[in-house]
């Protein structure tokens, strides 16, 4: 294989952006805006999700799980000394606590969040409002963030792409 030339490397490295997410696609907002318009269209037409006896406990489980996942991610990424928001450089890839299970935890917590909400407010519009949050994740932001990281640390990131699912 051919050695890039320096030109050719420095090139490389200037076309690589400098952050994963200059957007406003930021998941933590999407999700909010999903919740929020699920909650308006239960006050408006409820729809229950599941029967009464059991959704608050499936409710608090679910959010209780997504919490505890979103914390080891977080301590996870702090440990390796990246930063958590996708607005900031990544300096390496991780691949320790749940990202040996998943490359996107935090996404699938704001998700499971989202669950366990609908099932506490027992209401199959936050469920319907999650859906096209999860497209818009896998479709627009996590695929520009996958893109970033390839570029980033194509040595590191192809092989640990291959090791874990992007969600579960």
């Amino acid at each position: 294989m051919d050695r890039l030339s320096e030109e050719e490397q420095k090139e490389i490295i200037e076309m690589v952006p400098e952050v994963a997410n200059h957007g406003i696609m930021r998941p933590p907002l999407l999700h909010l805006g999903s919740i929020v318009l699920g909650l308006l269209l239960h006050f408006v037409w409820p729809i229950r999700l599941v029967p009464r006896a059991v959704n608050v406990p499936l409710g608090i489980v679910t959010v209780l799980i997504a919490v505890a996942l979103f914390v080891y991610a977080v301590r996870t990424f702090r440990t390796a000394g990246t930063p958590v928001p996708g607005n900031l450089p990544t300096t390496t890839i991780v691949r320790t606590g749940p990202y040996r299970f998943s490359r996107n935890p935090i996404c699938l917590a704001f998700s499971l969040v989202q669950l366990g909400v609908a099932f506490c407010v027992n209401s199959l519009w936050l469920l319907v409002t999650l859906i096209p949050v999860v497209a818009l994740m896998s479709y627009v932001v996590i695929a520009r963030e996958e893109q970033y990281l390839e570029t980033r640390f194509p040595s590191d990131y192809l092989p640990y792409k291959d090791s874990a699912r992007r969600w579960l």
